[in-house]
């Protein structure tokens, strides 16, 4: 199979999030401001916290996509107005679809705000279509231990959250075909990813060095390829290689999109306002009911 051409590589910016935090951005920012159906990466940290200095992103509305939260270190607390809880810990994530409107927060766990520690992990923003921005909300929550993964010939690891990978089938139910895999390549070696023709195909380098289909791509960079037919093959560089992929089918819709909301119209982001001003969206209870699968 060929390799697809590269349409370009994006080079991750920092900036302030949240309650503060600090994050690595590869999009939104400048001139890209979303890579369809993919609305934001961020990498958040990594931080070392000390007792009491951990922070996150208090209560706050979401309606019309998906976020998704992957922790490599640290810990944060997950709560909802649809009644979604649960602690993501090292290797966890959470697949929340706002759909018509939720209100949750994500906060460094009891545990973290006491003890401090290292803080990483990645936040993903996945839209969805005119014809699914209405739908209910749903959390899904899932361990470390849930996530598939494979050991490649070479000696590295592939856990695959969604999607398929080197044969490994993630886990997590998505409402629209995309694909999320966290990559660790030992030097030089190689792996090749099919992407189906027409779906969105992005590389983003984390930690050491790739080349992905000839073109190179050091740490706090995303490789964008052509949405052609042919593969994406990612070889690592002398000192290995963290990366995550990230496909998906695109929705050529409009977009309207301002803050925490993402419709298709003016009208609708207006709507969801008062939604929210009203209370529809609803409020976080103090007790969760648990991770749901």
């Amino acid at each position: 199979m060929s390799q697809r051409a590269v349409a370009g590589v994006i080079a991750a910016q920092r900036q302030v999030e949240g309650g503060g935090f600090v994050v690595r951005r590869p999009f939104p920012m400048g001139r890209v401001d979303a890579i369809d159906p993919f609305l934001l990466l961020d990498e958040m940290g990594p931080v070392e916290y000390g007792p009491g200095e951990a922070i996150g992103a208090p209560d706050h509305p979401h309606r019309g996509f998906e976020t998704v939260t992957y922790m490599l270190a640290g810990e944060m607390e997950h709560r909802d107005s649809n009644g979604g809880h649960g602690v993501i810990t090292p290797g966890a994530v959470q697949w929340m679809t706002a759909g018509a409107g939720i209100v949750h927060s994500e906060l460094p766990s009891d545990q973290m705000m006491q003890r401090g520690g290292r803080m990483h992990g990645f936040q993903l923003w996945v839209n969805l279509p005119a014809s699914h921005k209405m739908i209910p909300p749903r959390y899904q929550g899932y361990e470390a231990y849930d996530i598939p993964s494979t050991t490649l010939p070479g000696g590295g690891t592939v856990r695959v959250i969604s999607g398929v990978v080197a044969g490994v089938v993630g886990v997590v139910d998505t409402t629209r075909s995309v694909t999320y895999a966290h990559v660790t390549l030992t030097p030089g070696e190689e792996l090749h990813w099919s992407v189906p023709e027409g779906h969105t195909a992005l590389v983003h380098t984390f930690g050491g060095s790739t080349v992905v289909n000839e073109t190179e791509a050091p740490d706090g960079t995303m490789v964008v390829c052509e949405r052609s037919a042919g593969d994406v093959v990612v070889t690592a560089g002398e000192h290995g290689a963290e990366l995550l992929l990230l496909g998906g089918e695109p929705l050529y819709e409009p977009m309207a999109r301002y803050g925490p909301f993402v419709m298709n119209t003016r009208e609708e982001i207006v709507r969801a306002f008062e939604d929210y001003e009203a209370g529809r969206l609803g409020t976080i209870v103090a007790t969760g009911s648990g991770i749901s699968h």
